[in-house]
């Protein structure tokens, strides 16, 4: 997962630099809303809500925003009404991509979705052509000059952790999603600062790609599908070697 990882991070870091982004706000604000729809509007008992609360907070958004689309996720507001939709497909090299979204309009959706592959040299298939090589993993990742292997081990292993990885600059605590938000309490009580706390798709398996052209055409495939309104998420298993990496990401 390393070369998805690395491009996890520099996205985050692009997204706390302008995290007042009034689409980041919209992603986040759509996850509050789903997630108060499916499971009620009291994060206490509804772990989805609990951790896009978290990080609608992290990301500095405004408490009266967080209230608001909990209300319109209960009723209490009026409000679009969002369905949650995956999407599956096939970027450069043959890597796979798996893209979660919430929108009120799948038609448009999908025809951008379509397009955007299309434009970057990849193409969107059916339901269920990669969704195998991937399994929903609670992922905590803390910045390697943060804390050291073994602090972070002995601080989660009691609260859930299941694996402890080093990902080029960052400590990867793997463990199962309904535990995220304990290890996640348990990681905060060590005073160990981290980078993001969510529930993700892991690939089983990753694509090597050696080549410049096909790195680049799979970020960029990854940024505009990220830079998409009705996109939560993006996943894919390419595994890009770190010089490539850093001159794509450049």
């Amino acid at each position: 997962m390393s070369g998805h990882s690395k491009w996890h991070n520099i996205r985050l870091r692009k997204g706390k630099q302008d995290a007042v982004r009034s689409r980041l706000f919209t992603k986040i604000a759509r996850e509050i809303i789903v997630a108060a729809k499916e499971g009620g509007g009291n994060p206490d008992s509804n772990l989805r809500l609990k951790l896009a609360v978290q990080k609608a907070r992290e990301s500095s958004m405004p408490a009266d925003n967080i209230k608001r689309a909990i209300q319109r996720g209960t009723g209490e507001m009026e409000g679009a009404s969002y369905e949650e939709i995956s999407y599956e497909g096939y970027g450069p090299g043959g890597v796979a991509v798996m893209v979660s979204c919430l929108t009120d309009n799948r038609n448009r959706t999908v025809a951008d979705l379509r397009n955007t592959f299309s434009k970057c040299g990849g193409n969107l298939g059916e339901s269920g052509c990669v969704a195998w090589m991937f399994e929903q993993t609670g992922l905590i990742q803390i910045p390697a000059d943060k804390a050291d292997e073994d602090t972070v081990m002995m601080a989660t292993m009691d609260a859930g952790a299941e694996d402890i990885r080093i990902e080029g600059d960052t400590i990867d605590v793997i463990c199962q999603p309904a535990d995220l938000p304990r290890v996640r309490e348990a990681v905060e009580a060590a005073g160990i600062e981290y980078a993001s706390a969510e529930v993700t798709m892991l690939p089983q398996s990753t694509v090597k790609i050696e080549h410049s052209k096909e790195a680049n055409q799979i970020l960029r495939l990854l940024d505009a599908l990220d830079d998409n309104d009705d996109v939560q998420q993006v996943y894919a298993n390419f595994d890009i070697p770190d010089e490539l990496m850093q001159e794509a990401a450049a």
